[in-house]
């Protein structure tokens, strides 16, 4: 990287690519032929449409018939890709055969184990949500469409009491607060300075705003509505007979860990080395604010503007460190300015939640993380990918990984020595992390419920409230394994980081070491770990 001038960054991609093969991890053996690996990229293709549910009706198809189909199309792709032989292929293109064994496995995982559909009363709250957050009033609405979408919501939630032939009662209580309580977070929604109730209350804001500027739509809204109001009241009817677990268990758990993100731990690692994180943590926010005894606390923001004004020179900040530092590469074409996830609201009472104390304190930690160089930075970086199957490939504990990693590394290399009390938030940040894996093993294996992992989290991490708790929760206990990504994935770059440190000596460049990260694409580190330094001890046998 030093080599290359930081204004020469229209040879971005390709100089990155360059890096990520430079020392020791070059492919042995000549390129697989051109047939096979194109079979491969098709039969990727072919997986990436099964999994996603026929749609009939603006309803989609989860009947018996169907899902037995999907089932065999996954038997048929499997058999196929295990017939590909590819010991002659270079490493590379290894890497992308084992990619699409891992989304086989994926697939395979939400047929035989999660089975949202059956399950979990959520995802008919998930398809028909956003039809609420429909625009009508700008001359650009697409009204037709709007009303298409409207008439499709009694469709998919009459059906859904089809589908949920093995629901959890505690899925199905989380389905109904949704529908009927602001979840105190709103992300993803429109914004408001009152958030509406649930499901139930943007249905009514719609209903509101179509009386207003589109008359013609308020029946498809009224009869949305009351759909929304029905299955309300069917999920409280049923939910005591709705008697499967929400958790998966820890022999599934691990296969999942093992099988789809190609980690080298099981649950028990993960318990170990959450609990090391966490008190390794809290020491050092215990240090720091012994340290920082003196100093005077951090002020809150006070109005929106001021809110703004301290996003807007945190990403000044972030910017100039990066690039005054060559820590990572700023390729041409992207955004002179990333939004923030931490909106401003004054909310009922004063009250905030948790990343809104962190933010409307100092928003660099969650700007870092989300937006520069985290995952927004990241997601465009990652559009500059041509490969057929890493350029469609999205791994969790990659993306969380280095979104949490760069968070610390900014503190390491001297970001926040100027800014004592905000490392304190970092390290706050942190604690929040790492007590997400304890409580989502203990979901996930029936120990505790949601309600006992949320009161784990409150005592856990300062600053922290039920409202965000239940939000990060509620998402761990539906998608199994999603919040260990963050310290996971961290401690998985940071073993790489010290490998690729190890085998290079004086060469090791920590800007060059990031660049070629990110050019990886967003796959398991296992796999970063085995191109760039060709050790392959943390790639797990498939």
């Amino acid at each position: 990287m030093k080599e290359v001038s930081r204004a020469a960054q229209t040879a971005f991609v390709a100089r990155i690519a360059i890096l990520l093969f430079a020392v020791g991890a070059t492919d042995a053996g000549a390129a697989g032929s051109a047939g096979d690996y194109d079979s491969l990229v098709a039969l990727f293709d072919t997986l990436l449409q099964s999994r996603r549910a026929p749609v009939v009706d603006g309803v989609p198809d989860y009947s018996p018939a169907t899902i037995r189909a999907r089932r065999e199309s996954v038997d048929r792709l499997r058999a196929d890709h295990d017939a590909i032989d590819v010991g002659a292929w270079p490493l590379s293109q290894r890497v992308d055969h084992m990619l699409v064994g891992a989304q086989l496995n994926a697939a395979d995982f939400e047929l035989r184990v999660v089975r949202p559909w059956a399950r979990d009363p959520g995802l008919a709250v998930d398809l028909v949500r956003r039809t609420a957050y429909a625009d009508v009033s700008s001359a650009a609405a697409d009204l037709a469409r709007v009303r298409d979408r409207l008439a499709t919501v009694p469709r998919i939630l009459d059906a859904a009491r089809g589908w949920l032939t093995a629901a959890s009662g505690e899925l199905a209580g989380m389905a109904a607060r949704q529908l009927s309580m602001s979840d105190g977070v709103n992300q993803g929604e429109p914004r408001r300075a009152v958030p509406p109730a649930g499901v139930i209350g943007w249905y009514q804001d719609l209903l509101g705003r179509a009386r207003v500027d589109a008359p013609e739509l308020v029946p498809a809204v009224e009869a949305a509505l009351a759909a929304v109001r029905g299955y309300h009241t069917w999920l409280a009817d049923n939910q005591a007979a709705m008697d499967a677990p929400a958790w998966v268990g820890l022999d599934d758990y691990d296969w999942y860990l093992r099988n789809v993100l190609l980690m080298p731990f099981t649950a028990d690692d993960l318990q170990t080395i959450a609990t090391r994180e966490l008190n390794r943590t809290r020491t050092f926010l215990a240090i720091e604010r012994y340290r920082n005894r003196d100093l005077p606390e951090i002020t809150v923001s006070a109005t929106a503007e001021e809110h703004a004004a301290r996003v807007e020179a945190a990403e000044a900040h972030i910017r100039d460190f990066m690039t005054r530092n060559e820590l990572v590469s700023i390729p041409e074409g992207l955004p002179e300015r990333f939004e923030t996830d931490a909106f401003w609201i004054v909310r009922e009472g004063g009250k905030r939640h948790f990343w809104e104390e962190i933010t409307y304190r100092d928003p660099l930690n969650n700007h870092i993380h989300a937006s520069i160089p985290g995952h927004r930075f990241d997601a465009l970086v990652q559009r500059m990918n041509d490969n057929p199957i890493r350029s469609r490939y999205r791994d969790g504990v990659r993306a969380e990984g280095w979104a949490f990693y760069i968070e610390e590394m900014f503190l390491q290399a001297g970001m926040l020595d100027e800014r004592p009390r905000a490392k304190e938030l970092f390290y706050i940040a942190q604690l929040k992390r790492a007590a997400r894996v304890p409580a989502e093993l203990a979901m996930q294996t029936g120990e505790i419920d949601l309600a006992q992992a949320i009161d784990y989290l409150v005592e856990q991490v300062p600053l922290m409230e039920p409202d965000l708790a239940r939000y990060d929760l509620e998402i761990y206990l539906r998608r199994p394994t999603y919040g260990m990504n963050y310290i996971m994935g961290k401690v998985q770059l940071e073993e790489l980081l010290s490998a690729r440190a190890l085998q290079l000596g004086d060469e090791f460049d920590l800007g060059e070491f990031h660049d070629a990260f990110l050019a990886a694409g967003p796959i398991p580190i296992s796999l970063i770990r085995w191109e760039m330094t060709g050790l392959d001890d943390n790639v797990p046998e498939l």
